[in-house]
């Protein structure tokens, strides 16, 4: 049913200068879609689409409207970061009936249908293919795709059934690491990894997810890094990754969403 990942919506304050740090970051020009009282950047990559949002104001001249009024509610509560993510389907209606069946509360708006489940925000979104915004400058040296989304989840059995079971994700690897004191969860989702992790230092509780982080394919890391670096952000060195025939760096700070992975992937999970 769920086919793979639509998009990931990130709610910020400023505008303009999320955008342009998501530019930087992703070495990739955006298109824009103002409407509903709220801003929207686009980032499309072959698998998702990163959405950048912000309610309107009086510079902008989006007006006033409902998605701007959520995206407001959103900041007061949780502050600026991951808002939602949206999974791909082909039917929104069919696939909205059988999440409610299974228990998820399931409410329409417009076109898509919006899912609140284990303390987060999920969108069901018809499927439809779109090419990469274009690169600024070198293509090498982009972000090519999404390799996987974070949850934390204080409670790994309950994600089990959620994401598994209600979802219709498919588990591909069920991990308990001592040595990283966390037990992982990987669901493939489409293209892209829909990856749970939880402590084992901590109780087992009923206390909500959260979103963790996003980690993004690239298929040059060494030339991803030095242009991630001249752009003004703090990244760690490449190195080889914990997964076999990886190599990693990580962008530590300098904007909403942060930190985030850069991964060279090998082979699929």
């Amino acid at each position: 049913m769920i086919e793979g990942l639509d998009h990931v919506a990130i709610a910020v304050r400023d505008f303009d200068a999320a955008v342009d740090g998501y530019r930087r970051l992703l070495g990739r020009e955006p298109d824009f879609a103002p409407r509903d009282g709220a801003n929207r950047a686009w980032f499309r990559f072959p698998n998702m689409a990163l959405e950048v949002i912000a309610p309107s104001n009086s510079k902008n001249g989006c007006g006033e409207g409902s998605a701007g009024d959520r995206v407001r509610a959103q900041l007061e509560a949780a502050g600026e970061g991951i808002w939602l993510a949206a999974f791909a389907v082909d039917d929104v209606a069919a696939a909205s009936r059988l999440m409610s069946r299974r228990g998820l509360e399931v409410g329409p708006v417009g076109a898509l249908a919006r899912m609140q489940a284990a303390g987060l925000s999920f969108v069901l979104a018809t499927a439809h293919g779109a090419a990469s915004s274009p690169a600024v400058g070198d293509e090498q040296a982009a972000v090519a795709a999404l390799d996987h989304i974070v949850v934390h989840t204080p409670n790994p059995d309950r994600a089990l059934g959620l994401y598994g079971a209600k979802f219709g994700l498919d588990l591909r690897l069920d991990r308990a690491n001592e040595q990283w004191g966390v037990r992982q969860l990987f669901f493939r989702c489409g293209g892209a990894v829909f990856e749970v992790g939880a402590s084992l230092k901590a109780p087992v509780t009923d206390a909500p997810d959260s979103f963790g982080g996003l980690a993004w394919r690239v298929s040059d890391p060494d030339a991803a890094q030095a242009r991630i670096a001249a752009a003004g952000f703090d990244v760690s060195e490449v190195r080889t990754g914990r997964k076999p025939g990886t190599r990693v760096f990580t962008v530590r700070s300098g904007l909403v969403g942060l930190p985030a992975l850069m991964i060279e992937q090998g082979e699929a999970l």
